[in-house]
């Protein structure tokens, strides 16, 4: 069964990791997509492969989501899907945490999603109809003992940004949710040493890691009209490392 026939989607940060595993899941469900990510030779690599298109850039650059929905709405005449994954980490000790990087995190983890909705909103209001799915962070939620101050506000400012979205556009027919991924293997986790994967994994419940395609087929039922009286929510899917 195709989830998502018909519809188009925009992926920011879908060139490697989570993004990669969501642009995937979209298209075999059938969506048409425009993907997103900094670097251009994995970005067009991903989108050979899918068949579909890209735009390149840093989604920090208000004039890159205006491209996004540029291409999207040139290559479909439509925008039912959103989802802001684009995002970069920190973990900055707060006392060595300097105002440059502060803003950078925030520039291009929260600023890029408000630009990104900014973007798409108004067609979607034309419409009457779509879904925003913001990626968040259980760091937005509880403080974590690795994650720097600046990447927990910024997710936090996400999971605030995707409620107020909900409750403002709802009446209009657009949906917006937010996932909290917890421990995801990804490219990322292949730097982490023995006992630290040892240790991580002893403080989740279910005893293993997720993975990319954990989060992909969330956001896919966030997506489709499975999930059609869902929407002002920020999803933990974390193997139980935090549970609200």
């Amino acid at each position: 069964m195709k989830l998502l026939e018909g519809k188009t989607a925009i992926i920011t940060g879908s060139s490697r990791g989570i993004g990669r595993s969501i642009a995937m899941a979209f298209a075999y469900h059938g969506a048409g997509l425009v993907i997103h990510g900094t670097n251009e030779a994995q970005l067009k690599a991903l989108a050979d492969e899918l068949g579909c298109a890209y735009v390149a850039g840093d989604i920090g650059e208000f004039s890159t989501s205006e491209r996004l929905a540029e291409k999207c709405l040139s290559r479909f005449g439509r925008i039912d899907i959103l989802v802001n994954n684009a995002g970069i980490n920190s973990r900055t000790k707060f006392i060595d945490l300097t105002p440059e990087e502060w803003d950078k995190i925030l520039r291009v983890n929260l600023s890029g999603t408000f630009y990104t909705c900014k973007c798409v909103i108004p067609h979607m209001l034309e419409q009457k109809a779509g879904v925003i799915i913001n990626m968040s962070s259980r760091a937005g939620k509880t403080a974590h003992p690795t994650s720097s101050a600046c990447y927990g506000a910024s997710k936090a400012g996400i999971d605030a940004l995707t409620r107020k979205l909900a409750y403002d556009f709802g009446p209009e027919g657009i949906r917006v949710n937010s996932i909290c991924p917890g421990p995801i293997e990804t490219d990322m986790s292949k730097q982490w040493t023995p006992d630290y994967r040892e240790k991580l994994l002893g403080n989740i419940p279910l005893r293993h890691l997720g993975t990319g395609e954990d989060i992909a087929s969330l956001a896919v039922y966030l997506a489709s009209d499975l999930a059609g009286f869902i929407t002002g929510e920020s999803i933990n899917i974390n193997g139980g490392t935090y549970m609200n």
